[in-house]
């Protein structure tokens, strides 16, 4: 079969624009083909697009037979322009449908399809990342990223407008950010160099000029978990704001979760109603409970877990439970925070931290930063970490670094909530876990 070239076609309208309000008008649609049915004398084709799918009702007498023959060929996934005209109909599920008078074939796809992209017969995860791209047409999967495509733009949208500044940090480090281990390193001509695990030490720095900062970008942590919530390439929403504490920074991150959903509810109201029905945007304030009492209520049903461990998934499930929508967790011990962190006055075992639970997952780190340059050295060297090789960032202290705080927030793990999904590869496009390198 020859192919034909796109020539001087553009499209007209996407497949949720071919209304019955537009009967008569002319459109070109540009799409894949999800199915061929050769009834007598009709031949339909649902076209789909990213938007959705729509009916081509082609009557046999008005195209040649070479050309029927081809169409007929067909094969789902093939990709075809259509001119035609809008008509309404009662027989086409959307009640309309599209009379051809030209069609373009431009590609054909290859058969089997490795998975089925109609959604009917399922493929397990490890399959259908292998096969990303045409995973990515199922409804299902759209629907995923149009709502990550609102939250983003939501969320920079809030931010905007409450006075941050949008950067970009560097990728590739002299050193690590939190004094971590888990490192990807980097052969930087014949240096060594590591892959950012956040933008910490820089919005922090950042503060001292801009004052109110936030990123949104990719991040590398070489870490060993292989569960169903870590990757190793991950999408965080970070801020940092001068002149803050963290009650100022909580709030903002409260609110700005409140906005973007409010957003997503507007303008996703059907791919949330399909994947997510019972979603409901939660509503200020969020819940506050100290690690204290966080602790308490663990061992109150029985969960086996001293004062100063780190909380776990099974133990976030449990508080989760018992608390309905996301919940805040402060004053944890300072020994289960990084060095930047500040210690609470009143108790310096203590930090003025706090992270944002969602069920059982964690959605947000962030507290009070140390803004006094001999403190920071002090927490350094109680880690068993090296200020000198801190000592760039350090130097920024010496010459008016102001009080602030910050947060970082995970946009995938949100996601999961919003969409309802399990798996954290679901929600990134193309995953990078322990095992995954490609597509």
């Amino acid at each position: 079969m020859k192919l034909d070239e796109l020539g001087d076609w553009r499209r007209t309208h996407f497949s949720n624009q071919i209304t019955a309000d537009k009967d008569g008008e002319p459109t070109t649609i540009f799409g894949w083909v999800d199915e061929v049915r050769d009834l007598g004398g009709i031949i339909f084709i649902i076209l789909k697009d990213r938007e959705g799918k729509v009916q081509i009702t082609i009557n046999k007498r008005d195209f040649h037979k070479d050309r029927l023959n081809d169409i007929r060929k067909l094969t789902r996934e093939s990709v075809i322009g259509v001119k035609g005209i809008i008509k309404r109909s009662v027989i086409a599920k959307s009640g309309v449908e599209v009379i051809p008078t030209d069609i373009k074939i431009l590609n054909v796809a290859k058969t089997p399809l490795p998975i089925d992209t109609s959604g009917k017969i399922s493929a397990n995860l490890e399959k259908r990342l292998d096969m990303r791209v045409l995973d990515l047409r199922i409804k299902e999967r759209i629907y995923i990223f149009k709502i990550k495509n609102t939250l983003i733009n939501a969320i920079r949208e809030y931010l905007q407008n409450h006075g941050f500044m949008e950067v970009f940090t560097p990728k590739i480090l002299a050193t690590a950010t939190e004094g971590g281990a888990a490192l990807f390193s980097v052969n930087y001509f014949g240096r060594s160099a590591f892959l950012a695990q956040s933008p910490q030490l820089y919005k922090e720095a950042l503060t001292s000029s801009f004052e109110k900062v936030y990123e949104i970008s990719q991040f590398y942590r070489a870490e060993e978990f292989d569960t169903s919530y870590h990757l190793n390439e991950f999408i965080s929403v970070d801020i940092e704001m001068a002149f803050a504490e963290r009650q100022d920074v909580m709030s903002i991150l409260e609110q700005l979760i409140i906005y973007a959903l409010e957003k997503v509810t507007a303008n996703n109201e059907n791919e949330l109603k399909f994947l997510n029905p019972n979603f409901k945007i939660p509503t200020a304030p969020f819940k506050i409970l100290t690690y204290k009492e966080a602790i308490e209520i663990l061992r109150s049903k029985g969960f086996d877990i001293s004062m100063g461990e780190d909380i776990p998934v099974s133990g976030n499930k449990l508080i989760g439970n018992e608390v309905n929508g996301p919940y805040f967790i402060i004053d944890w011990p300072l020994s289960l925070k990084p060095f930047y962190i500040k210690p609470k006055k009143e108790n310096p075992e203590l930090s003025e931290s706090f992270d944002l639970n969602w069920s059982w997952l964690e959605i947000a780190s962030g507290g009070t930063r140390i803004h006094i340059k001999e403190q920071l050295i002090e927490r350094l060297n109680k880690l068993g970490l090296n200020p000198e090789k801190f000592e760039p960032f350090l130097t920024y202290y010496d010459y008016g670094m102001p009080p602030h705080a910050g947060w970082g927030m995970g946009l995938q793990r949100l996601l999961m909530i919003v969409t309802n999904v399990n798996d954290i590869r679901e929600v990134t496009l193309f995953p990078r876990d322990k095992r995954r390198l490609i597509p």
